[in-house]
This record gives C-alpha cells, structure tokens and sequence, in this order.
C-alpha cells in the first residue's frame, strides 16, 4: 500500500504489550469482556474484565444493547510512524470495563419548523448515515403550544385554549399553536414524523403538550390535556416506547409558566411550581398508561422533567424543582428527563470554555442523583434528551469546536452512565453563526448547499463507527490537553478515541494493557480547517476537507482508513483541536 502525506501527521509507537505470544489460548477471551479468566502470556497474565451491574441511571435503555463485531476494512492507506520522542501517555486498561456502550447515546431532535422532510432525499440520506438511532419529537418548547390531532383549519386548537398566552412578565401575547396534522410545506405532519422514523431506522421519543394543563380554561385542564395525550398514545398504537410529560417545564420560557388565574377554573397558581407538575403528571401518567395498555403496547415508558443543576444557578425561575417535583410524582415517572446546553449563556466563549464543558456531567449527574436521594424517591434511568453549547458571536456552534465538544460529550455521557440523549437539533437556523442545527437549512451564507451537514455530523459519525460495544478505562499523563475514551468489542478488539483540546498538535503513546493485539491497526483524523481558527467552519477527515465553505468531504463513509503494523507500537499525534479515532486489531 502507498504511504501518504495527510494535513496531520498520525504517529504510533512502540508498546511492550503488544510484544505478546502470536496464539491465544483457546479457553482466553481477549476482548476484555464477561468472566475473570486470565490467560498467560510472555509479557504476563492478560486479566479479563466483568460487566459492571447495569446502573439506576441507565436501566431499561440498555435492555436492547448489542454486541459489536469488528471487520477490518477491505482497503486502506498506509501510514507512516514518526518519532514519538516526547509523547503524551494514554494508557487504556481493557479490564477495567465501565459499562456497555448504549446506541441510544446519539439521538437527535426534529422540529416542526424543519418542513415536511421526509420528501428531502439529501436529509433523509444525512440522517441514516449518521444512525442517531432516536429521533424526539415534536420539539423542543413548541411541544407546549403543540395539538396533535389538528390542523389548524378543518380542525382548530381546542375551544379551551386561548388565543392568546402571557410570558413570564405578564404580557399577553399570540399563542402560536403548531399543529400536527398540517400538511403545509413549513411544518411536518405527525404520519411523516413516523415515517421518518421508519426510513431512517430511528426509534421515537415523542412529548406530549403539558402546558394545555396549565393555560387550558376547562373546568378541569390537567384531565382534558392529560386525555389529549393519551389519545395520542392510542393513535401511536404501539409504534413507541418512550414519552415524555412537558418541555423544559420549569422555564420562565416556556408556554404555561404564567397563566391568567382569571381564566383557570382548578385554582391553579399564576407561576407553575414543582408540586404543581408533579401533581399533573401523575395525572398524565394515568391517562397515557391506560391507553398504552388498550392498544397492547405494554413497554411503554413515560419521563418526567427535572432541572440539570441546583436552581442557584440554573435561572429557570422556579425555586427547589426538583426536590417539590419528585415529592409530589413519587415514584409515578419511569425515568428522569434532563437537558444541558453547557456553555454559559449568550457569551462569546472561547474555544477553552467550551471544551472544558463536557466534563461537567459528571456534576450534572451527582445533582440529579443527590435530588432523587434526598426525596427518598427511587432511583430512574436519565435520558439527557436536549445538549448543545449556547456560544454565540463567533460561529462557535457551527465550527469545528462544537464537533470536538460533541465527540467528548458523548464520551462524557457513557462514562457518567447515561444511556440515552439527543442532540439540539437536526436542523434550525443561521441566526448570524449561532445556529444550533447539525444541517444547513438552507439560509447559511458562502454557498453552503441545503442540507450540507455541520462539523458536530462527522465527529458523532466516526464517535459511533469507532467506539466498541463496551466503555474501559483510560488515562493520560503528560498534557491536560489531551482527553481519552477507551473502549472494546465483544469480537476482541481494543478502541481509543483521543481529542486535543490544544492549540498544538501532540504526539500520543498509547498503551493498551490486558490486550493481545494482532497485525494492524486503523485510524481516522479529524480537525479544523485554516478558515477562522479556532472555529473553522470546516472538518478535515484524514487531511480531506470539503470542497465549499464548511462541513466535511464528499465521501467521507466510505472514506478508507489510515492503517499501519501493530510492529512497533501505537502513537499518534493529535492535531491541534481535531481528535483521532483508532481501533487496534486483535491476534
């Protein structure tokens, strides 16, 4: 095979480990996974890992978790090793397995505002490549303006629901309902969602309008949105598992966080509370269950709203959420529902604020775990089901950054034991750089085609193509800017997903221990463009760039690997503010 020159150089070096005996024996399970067999080799015994017990936080969106096989591609670029004088150490520990990997973890988030695009074959084709495997919908806060059963014309909102909302301040304004059955062009229709849904191999996550309960001027509006919902569970008939009660319900934001007592006829409060929520979703709950189990869909799970972080600091207007809201549901929910966009708000963050954020779940997640304990509540499974970075200013959500930040939150999210989330969101808008969307609607300047993805696409696409089945631990020693994501196959391969967060490039030494590594291993390296660095518009996938103003290369999935003899060792060199996927083959 021809050797290359690439954009960044790729090193690997030499590691003892891999100097192992050329047979395993028969009764060895080199991948690292199920059972405590050791097995000798000349360097020393390689220890197998066990499965950890599935955690509270994961539950039941594990239960449809599959091995992974590994087959070395057919074609690839050779590789050459330069020096590794001076390296960064990444040691990753096959036998230390820190749970299996969920492929509920690479969600996405449509929204009616997206128009009908199941007819958009661009999308469409975007969206299988990249197997998010969930799709939510309807949205985000338009859940809580959202009728599904109507069109807006033949059959309008409800007569219950006013023409008009207030906001947070008091002042009245139009409600904007979103309808789900509208066949215009700007919105999409309930039966496309679910065809999307079929056509691109995705599983629903659907939330259903809780703000009705709230602004609904029936004598009863928690009853009457609660049989909305259940209705659509009816007409779901089965086709999905997961559902939810409201959007970001807490939010002075959000449709429903100050009604007109004038109008509300239950003696609800004019600001929502905690135990106002968890009261109604009881409600909910019951309603949706009994109609789930009328159409025989016996699995079905229903999540409950709470906030990310202590209500010092989340600015949702709400005092002690979470504590008043499991109070009052109790155990009622089947799994917690958090969302985090992790950049401080509306700030023009550098490229060092952003990438430091992903390894803030870990205090999101003791947040949420210290509130079920403290309600004495137990614990549920916590499907992260919005995440995105709330820079604005420079084009941070739309650059190279934002993709380096998905690649290490998703590696977040499996170490902190989360096994479902979705992404902010399929598709949004220009907003001057700040747009959110993983696809170009259409509006972005330079010639960007409609539909072209963002660098955030390619970094969660080779995430999922290169992470193995099971999450093992992993270290690093020498810089703080390297960061690491070990993982394995069940067919025995070893993984390591490596980012720098740096302005420099870094040569890597990984050691992978508790491994018999065979020939060759296999690798892709992205990073940014030259175009406004730190935030290029841009990804290079092994030193291929696009040929227009952003997103990635044209061919990128069937792109071949860089790949180089096991002989000699493992190093890489990071790019500067790029990653390098990379799997080591097994003997």
């Amino acid at each position: 095979m021809k050797s290359i020159k690439i954009a960044t150089t790729i090193i690997l070096a030499s590691v003892s480990t891999f100097q192992a005996c050329k047979k395993t024996p028969a009764n060895d399970n080199s991948s690292g996974n199920g059972g405590t067999t050791t097995t000798t080799t000349t360097t020393g015994p390689i220890v197998t890992g066990t499965d950890p017990s599935v955690a509270s936080t994961q539950g039941f969106f594990l239960n449809n978790w599959t091995a992974k096989t590994w087959t070395d591609p057919t074609t690839t670029i050779a590789a050459s090793k330069p020096s590794a004088s001076g390296a960064v150490n990444v040691t990753v520990d096959l036998s230390q397995i820190t749970t299996k990997v969920s492929k509920l973890i690479y969600g996405n988030n449509t929204n009616p505002y997206m128009g009908q695009y199941v007819t958009e074959p661009v999308l469409m084709n975007n969206i299988t490549t990249l197997s998010p495997n969930i799709l939510r919908a309807p949205g985000g806060s338009l859940s809580d303006v959202y009728f599904w059963n109507a069109d807006g014309v033949t059959v309008p909102a409800p007569a219950d629901a006013p023409a008009n909302l207030l906001d947070d301040n008091g002042n009245s304004s139009p409600a904007g309902y979103w309808f789900g059955n509208n066949t215009q062009t700007f919105t999409i229709t309930v039966d496309n969602y679910y065809k999307v849904l079929a056509q691109t191999n995705s599983t629903g996550l659907i939330t259903v309008n809780y703000g009705y309960a709230r602004y609904g001027t029936s004598a009863h509006p928690d009853q009457t949105a609660a049989h909305l919902a259940a209705n659509w569970v009816r007409y779901d008939n089965g086709r999905t598992q997961y559902w939810e009660v409201g959007n970001e319900c807490y939010g002075n934001w959000e449709a429903g966080y100050r009604i007109d007592v004038t109008k509300n006829q239950d003696g609800q409060p004019a600001i929502i509370t905690g135990t106002l929520y968890g009261t109604h979703f009881k409600v909910f709950a019951d309603s949706m269950r009994a109609a789930a189990a009328q159409v025989g869909n016996t699995n079905i799970k229903i999540g409950i709203v709470l906030t990310s972080s202590n209500d010092v600091s989340n600015n949702a207007g709400v005092s002690n959420w979470n504590a008043n809201v499991l109070a009052a549901a109790g155990n009622a929910p089947d799994f917690f529902v958090v969302h985090n966009y992790y950049t401080p708000y509306a700030q023009n963050s550098t490229a060092a604020v952003i990438l430091a954020t992903p390894q803030t779940t870990s205090a999101m997640m003791s947040w949420v775990n210290a509130s079920v304990q403290n309600s004495g509540v137990t614990a549920k499974p916590v499907a992260m089901d919005e995440w995105n970075i709330q820079a604005t200013g420079s084009d941070q959500n739309v650059s190279n950054i934002a993709g380096l930040h998905a690649a290490m939150n998703l590696g977040e999210i499996l170490k902190n034991q989360i096994s479902m989330a979705s992404r902010w969101d399929l598709a949004n808008g220009w907003g001057n750089g700040d747009d959110q969307g993983m696809f170009n609607i259409g509006d972005e300047p330079g010639g960007a085609a409609k539909w072209s993805a963002r660098p955030a696409y390619y970094y969660m696409y080779f995430f999922q193509k290169y992470i193995g089945d099971r999450v093992v631990a992993s270290s690093v020693t020498g810089s703080s800017d390297i960061v690491s994501y070990g993982s394995s196959y069940t067919s025995g391969q070893a993984g390591v997903i490596l980012v720098n967060q740096g302005s420099s490039n870094h040569a890597v030494v990984v050691t992978f221990k508790n491994f018999l590594a065979g020939s060759n291993y296999y690798y892709y390296v992205l990073n940014g463009g030259t175009d406004a660095v730190p935030f290029s518009r841009q990804v290079q996938v092994n030193g291929s760039g696009p040929s227009g103003v952003s997103g990635g290369p044209a061919g990128f999935a069937t792109m071949a690997p860089l790949s180089a003899s096991i002989s000699g060792g493992i190093n890489v060199v990071v790019p500067a503010y790029g990653a390098v996927f990379l799997v080591a083959d097994k003997q």
